[in-house]
């Protein structure tokens, strides 16, 4: 006989799944926009709120709950986020694109933010009686996690936060009711994939990796990570491209990605697992030093020095290649390529996967920092193959595990 409880927890997960998937589907979407040239208005929404975003929310369903010792209270939560989520996305990317009436626009950010109201709604009653997640539903065997386990809880509120600004920015701005600033897209961005997405990682990532490598993080570094990690985007998106705040911000943010960077390999070297998605975290690792010194060069040269090509490279750094890789390896974690049935899905095609990402962004950055439009065309190809590969293996998964 299946229980209540069953019920709510197989509702969950298939829309977990769904949102998972669709994420998925916008990463291809998005490095083949890129590839063919859209304009960046159109493929910024399609990479951080289809790709990064969607996946975020898939997962935080599942996760968040129970790094609190909760279920969700609202369980048909994400079916009923679902469909807003991709309007809302479909809706910015159209309008970056100039593509239908002005009305659009409006209509997407509309959705979009009522998207998050029952995402924040939704995950805020779960924890309504623990916000900061005092209680972090560690067991015994790890005991010696909890301090960690209780940082990154407490992140998880100002996660929401920034969400909840970011989506609202949008659709104040569709509105016209936002003051004139001279860069709203660029700030707005910053808070949901600084803000959310980055230290979304930076939380769920100290409490996940940790027990998928079987090592120990040093706590004092998550903190660091953590504070840096939660106070940058906030100084970013308030004084974007302006003075001391922008500066002490991006310097927050530099902190925070390369301190997760040391994390992460200190934590790969202390394990002797060897899982297919533990190349993808350390290539999305070493992106994080890159963009933290870019963020530093934009925030400390002469915007004369810098050229524009080199704000592209940050941009493809952050999506495709710090959260983006570091999808790609949790993912692979979640859903192991090797329980795959279907003859040519296994590790091998994971891995090919990983080399055809990781190879394209840098042939990318490297052409956008040198100005050679061929390698950066034959980068953002290569990419949009490993793309087309990496959902070809999850899709294959999820297609088995719903029969």
């Amino acid at each position: 006989m299946v229980t209540e409880t069953g019920n709510a927890t197989a509702t969950v997960t298939r829309w977990s799944r769904a949102f998972v998937a669709t994420g998925i589907g916008f990463f291809v979407v998005w490095q083949f926009s890129v590839a063919a040239g859209v304009p960046r208005a159109a493929t910024v929404p399609i990479g951080v709120s289809g790709f990064v975003l969607h996946v975020v929310f898939g997962k935080a369903y599942t996760l968040v709950p129970s790094y609190f010792a909760r279920r969700l209270a609202v369980p048909y939560a994400p079916a009923i986020h679902f469909p807003f989520a991709v309007v809302g996305t479909a809706g910015g990317a159209a309008a970056g694109a100039g593509i239908g009436p002005p009305v659009l626009a409006l209509a997407g950010a509309t959705s979009w933010f009522v998207g998050c109201l029952v995402f924040v709604t939704a995950i805020g009653w779960t924890v309504r009686d623990d916000p900061t997640g005092r209680h972090t539903g560690t067991g015994t065997a790890d005991a010696h996690r909890e301090t960690v386990d209780r940082l990154a809880n407490a992140a998880v509120p100002l996660v929401l936060a920034y969400l909840l600004v970011g989506s609202s920015r949008r659709l104040v701005a569709e509105l016209g009711l936002e003051p004139s600033t001279p860069f709203p897209g660029p700030a707005t961005t910053h808070l949901l994939a600084a803000g959310t997405a980055a230290l979304l990682v930076f939380a769920i990532g100290f409490r996940l990796l940790p027990r998928l490598l079987v090592a120990t993080p040093r706590p004092e570094l998550v903190g660091v990570v953590l504070i840096a990690g939660s106070l940058g985007p906030a100084l970013l998106a308030f004084d974007f491209r302006g003075g001391l705040p922008f500066r002490i911000g991006a310097g927050l943010q530099a902190t925070a990605l390369v301190g997760f960077a040391v994390a992460y390999v200190d934590l790969s070297r202390q394990s002797d697992r060897c899982r297919v998605g533990r190349r993808a975290i350390l290539a999305a690792a070493c992106c994080a030093v890159l963009i933290a010194a870019l963020g530093v060069v934009f925030a400390f040269a002469p915007s004369s020095n810098v050229p524009p090509s080199a704000y592209v490279a940050h941009y493809r750094l952050a999506v495709g290649g710090f959260v983006g890789l570091t999808i790609v390896g949790v993912t692979y974690h979640f859903y192991p390529p090797a329980v795959a049935s279907r003859t040519g899905i296994d590790d091998r095609t994971a891995r090919l996967s990983i080399v055809a990402l990781v190879a394209g962004l840098g042939l990318e950055v490297a052409g956008l920092l040198a100005s050679i439009a061929a390698l950066v065309a034959i980068g953002r190809w290569l990419s949009v193959l490993g793309a087309v590969i990496y959902a070809d293996v999850l899709w294959t998964i999820f297609a088995e595990r719903a029969r």
